[in-house]
């Protein structure tokens, strides 16, 4: 049985209030500060915490790191909990996403090592080719900024549909030049575009929920982003200050270690891409 601990937005607020509360009398939390205590990192469920359940026990013990995996199932309490402290690091973003976070919430979270691409992918569960989608077809898409984006990037490269000139990582289906299908695009949070493939006639779904939802990207996608020259690889991540922890550094140089590499080739079978 794995000893990750799952955590909701709910949950954490709550936990986070009985931090503040506890840590009235000392500087920093032991989960943030450069101490021997354990390194607490924020991740997505699959891949971020099995990657990081891999090495808290393969590898973290010899290396002399007390390692512990918190679950998050969304995309803003990583970094919001690595901001107050809450944790220590976090693991499941890449730099635009990043970029965005931080000009928008106001944190300051900045990367440490990039481990993996989850490629993005178009799925549908009522056409096996894109160019099957009919006139009119309804496509989900992410609703965060640069998910949205990356999205379109996608359809566009593909040819599906043509973005306008400068279109970057804000693009929004306003930005769409040309839509030959005259696609109409449903705008959903990330973690819910593969609960809409029964819904909608596709969506575009990010690496580690299509994953999660027995989808392989290799195989399943309609379209898949290509690795190469690819600017979304996942990374550690922690708070301003926090990057030469000890404990941090003993993370990053696991994580960009032979072993891992192996474990997500073998596992993930090119739907998760070492970037190291």
């Amino acid at each position: 049985m794995r000893n990750t601990a799952k955590i909701t937005t709910a949950v954490l607020a709550a936990g986070a209030l009985t931090l503040g509360l506890t840590a009235c009398g000392s500087d920093k939390d032991s989960a943030a500060a450069g101490s021997d205590g354990p390194l607490v990192v924020a991740a997505s469920p699959v891949p971020h915490a099995e990657i990081l359940d891999f090495v808290k026990d393969n590898l973290a013990k010899k290396a002399g790191l007390d390692l512990q995996v918190k679950e998050f199932t969304d995309y803003v309490t990583p970094n919001t909990a690595t901001e107050d402290g809450s944790v220590g690091a976090n693991y499941f973003q890449n730099q635009p996403y990043l970029d965005d976070f931080n000009q928008k919430k106001g944190t300051h979270i900045v990367p440490v090592v990039t481990v993996h691409l989850e490629p993005l992918g178009l799925y549908s569960h009522k056409v096996k080719k894109a160019d099957d989608l009919k006139s009119g077809a309804t496509v989900a898409v992410p609703n965060d900024t640069v998910n949205e984006a990356r999205a379109l990037k996608l359809l566009a490269a593909n040819g599906i549909i043509t973005l306008k000139d400068g279109a970057g990582n804000d693009a929004t289906p306003k930005d769409i030049a040309k839509n030959p299908k005259n696609l109409k695009f449903k705008e959903l949070e990330a973690a819910q575009t593969p609960r809409s493939l029964d819904d909608v006639d596709a969506a575009v779904i990010n690496g580690n929920y299509a994953i999660e939802s027995d989808l392989k990207p290799s195989k399943d996608a309609l379209v898949l982003e290509s690795a190469k020259n690819n600017p979304y690889g996942n990374f550690l991540a922690v708070k301003k200050g926090n990057e030469d922890d000890p404990r941090v550094k003993k993370l990053a140089k696991l994580l960009t270690s032979p072993e891992v590499k192996k474990f997500i080739e073998d596992k993930y079978d090119g739907s998760v891409i070492p970037s190291f």
